[in-house]
């Protein structure tokens, strides 16, 4: 399988692209990110219907669109660049984590209303706000009809609008993937105040919620990390486009800002500055490439180093990226009306989201 970037997946970028030049502009952004749900349902339901590509990652034999994870990278960096405010990131993810868990008929239950537009996540982290399976404390017990699961998760994408709620906890077999819908009775979902207000996050209290068993009992965790896996590779993604869009920006500027009598983009200094910025970001794009080809691979073994290394430096790229772009800017740079702020906010957010550089070199240490 190969991410290079044919005719199709090129004209899926342009597609992509131009609707989101018309709904996602940052006044579509400040809208929406004040809104009660944080995106708007209209933009969402044309994803899903007029796009299609909230299916690109599902079988169409489970009303998908078919294809692999190279597209939902294009999708992605297109979305990053666009500030898009959506539940698109925690929607894949958990499509994702239901095609790993290789239950064919929960598969067929839920992911084709994931390829319709029904709003959904995965929820792992808890108090230590860690990705691991180590920290998985919520309990899942069997009752009549079924499963109840207990416990807080929290730092929960989208975790306050989604419709599904795929839950990592532990039986006494181990830990296992549990659907809960999201108007269960015993689930108390609390916003959580981010930096990023252009994307939500949640605490979940589950008190005894009804849920369903995804897969075999105690065998849950393969999946749960192959999604984190995939879902690390699309924010990587992601995090290239805004950072790309920022030294756009800062690049534009510095053309036209004009002080001493020429555009200060001539001036040693902002050369320089730019520069290293161009080199960094050039440098994630080919780190997001290469976790997103093996994403393409089945069973690639080099996955999981792959895309600690895109998580790390991307992470980094893009801060350095959004903070540079406001120094450039100078003083209305850090206004409230710029929109330079709201792309910093991403990328901050965005660093430590499923665990931040430090994390994840560490992790390849470890597997180096």
């Amino acid at each position: 399988m190969s991410v290079s970037f044919s005719e199709e997946r090129e004209q899926l970028r342009a597609v992509v692209r131009e609707f989101l030049a018309d709904v996602s502009g940052e006044d579509a952004v400040r809208a929406s990110m004040t809104t009660a749900t944080g995106w708007d349902p209209a933009v969402w339901r044309a994803l899903a219907d007029d796009l299609g590509i909230l299916g690109l990652g599902i079988p169409e034999e489970l009303g998908g669109v078919g294809y692999g994870f190279a597209e939902i990278g294009v999708v992605a960096e297109e979305t990053g660049a666009a500030l898009l405010c959506a539940p698109y990131l925690a929607t894949v993810t958990a499509a994702q984590a239901l095609l790993a868990a290789g239950d064919d008929a929960a598969a067929s239950d839920l992911l084709p209303g994931l390829a319709a537009g029904t709003v959904a996540t995965l929820a792992v982290a808890e108090a230590d706000g860690r990705w691991e399976a180590g920290s998985v404390q919520a309990t899942a017990e069997r009752a009549a009809g079924g499963w109840r699961v207990s416990g807080t998760k929290t730092f929960v994408l989208d975790g306050a609008t989604a419709e599904l709620v795929l839950v990592a906890a532990r039986t006494g077999a181990g830990i296992g993937l549990f659907a809960v819908d999201g108007a269960a009775d015993g689930l108390t979902r609390t916003r959580l105040a981010t930096l990023d207000q252009t994307r939500r996050q949640a605490r979940l209290d589950l008190a005894g919620v009804p849920a369903r068993l995804i897969g075999t009992e105690g065998e849950g965790w393969p999946a749960i990390e192959r999604a984190i896996r995939l879902a690390i590779v699309a924010l990587a993604a992601e995090q290239v486009g805004g950072a790309g869009r920022v030294l756009d920006m800062a690049v534009d500027y510095a053309k036209t800002r004009v002080q001493f009598g020429r555009p200060i983009g001539s001036f040693q200094a902002v050369k320089h500055k730019l520069a290293d910025v161009l080199v960094e970001v050039e440098s994630a794009r080919s780190a997001s490439y290469a976790a997103t080809a093996a994403a393409q691979r089945p069973d690639d073994p080099e996955f999981a180093l792959v895309t600690s290394l895109a998580k790390a430096f991307c992470s980094d790229a893009y801060v350095h990226a959004a903070a540079e772009n406001i120094q450039v800017h100078g003083g209305i740079g850090f206004t409230w009306e710029h929109p330079a702020h709201l792309y910093l906010k991403r990328a901050k957010s965005s660093r430590v989201l499923f665990g931040d550089p430090v994390h994840h070199r560490e992790l390849l240490a470890s597997q180096l």
